[in-house]
C-alpha cells in the first residue's frame, strides 16, 4: 500500500476518530459565547492539500492534525502511515515522541505546587537541591597571547525557580561551536547518559552555567532541573506525580517517558528512513527501550487525544470536565510574557519563540503581529523537535495540535501549516 493511499483508510475512521476526539476533548469552551473566528471549508482544504502534498512528495511518512474550537474538533485527519517500513495508517492511538512539548506538562506540575504553597517562584533552586548554591558562571577570557581560557565567576544572585520556567537560568543545551561552556555540556553527553533524575541534577551542577541567572533567555536543561523539583516537593518520581496529579485525572492513559507495552510497538511513529538525525550526533530516540532519566525537558512520548485534554484544561483557564488543576490566574500568568523588555533581559542567539513572541512560565507568548498578518495576541504554544507542535488562542478559543516526526522538516512545516490554518481564519 503506498503511503498516500491510506488517507482513503482514514476518511472512513474519520467519524470514529471524532467521536473518540470529542469524548476525550469535549469541554466548556474558556470563552464561551463571545464571538470567535471560523475556519473556511475552502481554507482548511488547502491546509489538508498541503499535508497530502508532503506525504506524497517523501517528506514525512504521515501525520495528524487537530483544530478544536468551543470544546469541539472542527476538523481532524490521519494522513499517510506511521511508518513507511510497515505502511500501518496513521490513526488516533497512533503514539509519538513529544520531545520538548514535554516542557509545558512539567511547567504546569511545578506550578500547582506553587499554588498549594509548597514552591515559590522567588525560591532558589538550591533550597531543593543545594548543590546548586555552589554553582558558577563560565566567562571567556582572551590573554594577551590570544588564548582564550574558561574563568569561573560567582553567582550575581542564585537561580530561581521563575529562572528554569522562563529559561533564564544560564543552562544550556551542549553543542559544538557555541562557545567553551556549551563545549562542556556537549562532552558531558548528558542526552545519552541515562541517569536518574537525581543524579542528572548531580551532573549538571558540576558544570558552569553559561550566563548569569536572570540575565539571558537561553534555551536548555532548565525544565530538567525543574523536573527534579518538583519530585524534591512531592517526594515522588516525576511521573508517580504526574500520574496522580494531571495524567490519571485527565485520562491520559498513553503518556509516559517510554513505552512500556510491547503489545504498544506497532503504534509508534517513525520519520522518514533519512530523516532521524536531530543533530548531526543524535538521532531519535528508540522509545522502546525502558529509560531512568524521566526527563521533564524532553522524554515524554503519547497520543494526539492525550496531548488534546491537555491543552484543552489549559484553554479552558485550568480546569476540565468539572475538575481544576490551576486556577484561571494562574493559566494567564504562565500564558503572560515574562521576558519583555521591562525586565531587559536579552535573546540568545538562537532565539526560538521568534521576534513577535516572548516567553511565558513554559509557553512562547505572541506579544506582537507578524508582518501581513493579524495573528492574535495572546496565542501561546510550543513544539518539540521531533515535529510535533501546538498553540492556543484564547481569542478565538481554539487550538490546534499537529503530531508528525520530522525533524528536519519540522520548522518549515509548522510555519507553512500555522499561516494557512490563520488564513482558513480570514487572519
Amino acid at each position: 500500500m503506498k503511503p498516500w493511499r491510506s488517507d482513503v483508510r482514514g476518511r472512513r475512521a474519520l467519524i470514529a476518530a471524532l467521536v473518540l476526539l470529542v469524548g476525550a476533548c469535549g469541554a466548556k469552551a474558556g470563552s464561551e459565547g463571545r464571538a470567535a473566528r471560523k475556519l473556511s471549508p475552502e481554507g482548511l482544504a488547502k491546509v489538508s492539500d498541503y499535508i497530502r502534498n508532503e506525504i506524497v512528495t517523501g517528506k514525512i511518512p504521515g501525520a495528524i492534525l487537530l483544530l478544536q474550537q468551543h470544546g469541539k474538533p472542527i476538523y481532524y485527519e490521519n494522513f499517510g502511515v506511521r511508518d513507511v517500513a510497515t505502511e500501518m495508517s496513521m490513526s488516533a492511538d497512533t503514539i509519538f515522541r513529544l520531545y520538548s512539548m514535554s516542557k509545558p506538562i512539567t511547567s504546569v506540575m511545578a506550578m500547582m505546587l506553587v499554588e498549594e504553597g509548597k514552591l515559590a517562584l522567588d525560591d532558589p533552586v538550591s533550597k531543593y537541591i543545594p548543590a546548586f548554591a555552589g554553582m558558577k558562571v563560565g566567562v571567556e577570557k582572551k590573554a594577551e597571547d590570544g588564548k582564550v581560557s574558561l574563568a569561573l565567576e560567582p553567582l550575581a544572585r542564585p537561580v530561581t525557580i521563575k529562572d528554569l520556567l522562563r529559561h533564564t537560568s544560564g543552562l544550556p543545551y551542549g553543542y559544538h561551536g557555541g562557545g567553551m561552556v556549551r563545549e562542556l555540556y556537549a562532552e558531558a553527553n548528558l542526552f545519552q547518559s541515562n541517569l536518574g533524575n537525581a543524579d542528572f541534577v548531580a551532573k549538571i551542577a558540576t558544570l558552569p552555567l553559561v550566563e548569569q541567572p536572570g540575565t539571558v533567555w537561553d534555551y536548555g536543561f532548565s525544565t530538567d532541573v525543574l523536573g527534579r523539583v518538583v519530585e524534591v516537593v512531592s517526594g515522588k518520581t516525576l511521573l508517580q506525580f504526574e500520574k496522580e496529579r494531571l495524567l490519571g485525572p485527565l485520562g491520559m492513559t498513553e503518556t509516559a517517558f517510554f513505552v512500556a507495552d510491547p503489545d504498544k510497538f506497532p503504534r509508534i511513529a517513525e520519520p522518514m528512513p533519512e530523516d532521524r538525525n536531530i543533530n548531526p550526533t543524535t538521532q531519535v530516540r528508540d522509545i522502546r527501550r525502558p529509560v531512568k532519566w524521566e526527563s521533564g525537558g524532553g522524554g515524554m512520548v503519547g497520543t494526539i487525544g492525550d496531548y488534546a485534554r491537555f491543552v484543552q484544561m489549559l484553554l479552558n483557564g485550568g480546569s476540565y470536565e468539572g475538575r481544576r488543576y490551576l486556577k484561571p490566574e494562574t493559566i494567564a500568568l504562565m500564558a503572560s510574557d515574562h521576558i519583555g523588555p521591562e525586565t531587559k533581559i536579552a535573546r540568545d542567539q538562537n532565539y526560538y519563540p521568534g521576534e513577535n513572541s516572548g516567553f511565558g512560565l513554559g509557553f512562547a507568548v505572541r506579544t506582537s503581529v507578524p508582518p501581513g498578518t493579524s495573528w492574535p495576541l495572546g496565542e501561546y504554544r510550543w513544539d518539540g523537535v521531533g515535529g510535533t507542535f501546538f498553540f492556543i488562542d484564547p481569542e478565538d478559543d481554539l487550538f490546534g495540535i499537529f503530531m508528525v516526526q520530522t525533524p528536519s522538516q519540522r520548522g518549515r512545516i509548522q510555519l507553512a501549516l500555522k499561516t494557512l490554518i490563520y488564513q482558513a481564519m480570514g487572519r
